[in-house]
């Protein structure tokens, strides 16, 4: 897909299958085919916005990435590193350059545990620093997310949830990594403090040349702070885009439907024609043959019951996986 010079980070046909089990032996009777043959690459120093609606796989993508879940198939090259293959220990030492700043603010934080220890214990864990040393660091930390150094000595509940996220932030740099995986991080937050939270996100790259996984569900964000985007459904990823080719000649109907739904704040553009898909998203338990997006696709012919359409790039640099598509 890209210049191999420039990928950071190369996902491969990856899966994950949670297993249901039953009865009193507990016997396997299917799976959740939560991220079900998926592949991508991250270009060193860009920003991959990953879209999708609520229980596509996105969030698990991203913890399988970092093996917070173990994988069911597939691979994850981070700098010619297989990070499905590594033991335990290695995948410890590995996620030095690798952190993830996750959703809720609220839930990500432990209750019991100062400022000062929440940002120092990746330092801990990983030997960086030790007893005066990490305090530094943690002052350095907080004054780069715009936080007060004073702080620190404070518990997760005296703080409001912008300044909880700012601080899982700082926990995510405490490493120095050059990955960092942003699961919705703006989701749970007001809206004036989602762009602060984003316009901070977007001035640490720069200055700490760092690389980004972004997935949220909120278009208009991700075409703001993305470089390219890739678009979920149900498990597999059904289009790749640099943002403004994907937001304005999308390919993929599920695309279409989807930015169909974002409002046009000017005037005087011609507003867009909305497309409002038909029924439910199937179950990941059991999803359909084929093309996943079928059973509530305009375009569906019998073909994208048959056949899984392959992923293919038919522009440069975009990648569609659709039949109807030429």
């Amino acid at each position: 897909m890209s210049n191999k010079k420039d990928v950071i980070l190369e996902v491969k046909d990856l899966k994950m299958h949670f297993p249901i089990y039953r009865g009193v032996v507990q016997r396997q009777v299917g799976a959740v085919h939560a991220v079900d043959g998926i592949s991508f690459d991250i270009r060193r120093g860009e920003t991959l916005g990953l879209v999708g609606e609520s229980g596509c796989g996105k969030s698990t993508t991203g913890r399988t990435i970092l093996q917070l879940y173990k994988a069911t198939s597939g691979s994850v090259m981070y700098n010619d590193t297989d990070l499905i293959s590594l033991r335990k220990e290695e995948m410890r030492k590995m996620r030095r350059h690798m952190q993830m700043i996750f959703q809720d603010p609220y839930a990500s934080l432990n209750p019991r545990m100062t400022i000062n220890d929440i940002i120092g214990e990746p330092l801990l864990i990983h030997n960086v620093a030790r007893g005066a040393e990490i305090s530094k660091k943690v002052a350095e930390l907080l004054e780069l997310v715009r936080l007060n150094p004073a702080f620190a000595s404070r518990y997760p509940h005296e703080f409001s949830g912008g300044q909880r996220q700012r601080i899982g932030v700082a926990r995510a740099l405490a490493l120095n990594p050059e990955l960092i995986i942003c699961d919705e991080p703006i989701s749970a937050l007001d809206v004036s403090i989602q762009a602060q939270i984003v316009n901070l996100l977007e001035e640490l790259q720069k200055k700490l040349n760092l690389t980004y996984l972004f997935i949220a569900h909120d278009l208009s964000m991700v075409r703001h702070i993305s470089d390219r985007v890739a678009v979920m459904y149900l498990g597999v990823i059904v289009e790749i885009a640099n943002k403004n080719e994907l937001y304005e000649s999308p390919l993929h109907p599920y695309t279409q439907a989807l930015l169909s739904a974002v409002p046009i704040p000017d005037p005087n553009k011609e507003k867009r024609k909305r497309i409002i898909l038909e029924g439910d998203v199937p179950s990941p338990v059991n999803p359909p043959s084929g093309c996943r997006f079928r059973t509530r696709c305009a375009l569906a012919a019998p073909i994208c019951a048959e056949k899984r359409p392959e992923f293919r790039e038919v522009k440069p640099d975009h990648f569609v996986a659709c039949h109807m598509v030429k």
